[in-house]
């Protein structure tokens, strides 16, 4: 986990000078203390907390694929810096200061040598990763990779799973989603697909199974990426790396599987087929005599913790 934080670069806001939307009260309140906005020198304020992009300022909504930072720093030069960024007072350096987010602005500002118009507020860090979070929500402007990529960097800095869906105003299936993801898809072969701001949950989770299931290790992924024509696009990358592995994965297919996990249990899986056998004889005889009775049950649990994590829900 300890590289989550220089993998994932600098974080940053819609492309265009406007105001996000209102609907959570809690940012809104941050947004609305005008008493608190003052222009600050952008050489006081450092970055802070788990990064939120993994590339450097990518446009992730398709109808600001236009818009770019140089678009945002000639909007700021012509008609002024509209939305303040949020920061708090810095706990380690006086007078210094922590950028909580609206790092796109801070960037525009600094290279036009010019102040940066800023609201100040104490935040805890339980707090500021909430403003960090409902920003995001409210513009919209995270794709699905970064945002499995920013709640494993929350947990990273040691908060709990309630913090990381709060933050990202996920379900706990929505959380098992992005979780899924980040612990299957080896982080350098994620930096080297890019954000794929067009590619949802299951495109990514179809790569994670892939790896799961062996059908991929980062070795490989990482030499079909290294092959790629440069110029395409990180979701037409995934779309690459996926397609390859399922190539491979049916020339390397040679009949059913066989595993035993333990004594006497023996799980075959072919092509069209998952199969079970338990001896009912042997060390592990009381044993086959308990899963007799309780099988059902542990099918129905599993069928509907299945169900639940791969339902359709907003992540």
């Amino acid at each position: 986990m300890s590289g989550i934080a220089s993998t994932i670069a600098r974080s940053g806001n819609a492309s265009k000078e406007r105001p996000p939307k209102t609907t959570a009260p809690a940012l809104g309140a941050l947004q609305g203390s005008l008493a608190s906005i003052r222009e600050i020198d952008p050489g006081l304020i450092d970055d802070w907390g788990p990064k939120d992009r993994l590339d450097e300022f990518t446009t992730v909504n398709t109808e600001e694929s236009d818009d770019g930072f140089e678009t945002l720093k000639t909007s700021i030069r012509d008609g002024g810096q509209q939305v303040p960024i949020l920061v708090r007072r810095s706990k380690t350096a006086e007078g210094r200061f922590e950028a909580i987010y609206g790092r796109r602005r801070l960037k525009a500002c600094r290279e036009l040598g010019i102040k940066v118009r800023a609201n100040v507020q104490d935040l805890d860090d339980a707090t500021a990763l909430l403003a960090k979070g409902l920003e995001n929500a409210a513009r919209r402007n995270l794709s699905f990779y970064e945002k499995a990529r920013f709640a494993e960097a929350i947990q990273a800095a040691g908060h709990e799973s309630a913090t990381v869906r709060q933050v990202l105003n996920l379900s706990p299936s929505g959380h098992s989603h992005l979780t899924k993801v980040t612990q299957n898809v080896p982080s350098k072969v994620g930096d080297s697909i890019g954000s794929a701001p067009k590619s949802g949950r299951p495109r990514w989770t179809e790569l994670a199974e892939l790896f799961l299931n062996r059908k991929l290790t980062e070795a490989s992924a990482l030499g079909v990426l290294a092959k790629l024509n440069p110029a395409l696009t990180s979701d037409e990358r995934l779309e690459a790396l996926v397609r390859e592995a399922h190539k491979r994965g049916t020339k390397g297919t040679h009949g059913p599987r066989e595993i035993t996990p333990m004594e006497g249990v023996v799980i075959r899986a072919g092509r069209g087929s998952l199969s079970m056998s338990v001896k009912k004889s042997g060390a592990n005889a009381e044993f086959a005599t308990w899963l007799e009775s309780h099988l059902e049950e542990i099918i129905k649990k599993s069928y509907a913790e299945f169900t639940d994590v791969n339902s359709e829900d907003d992540t």
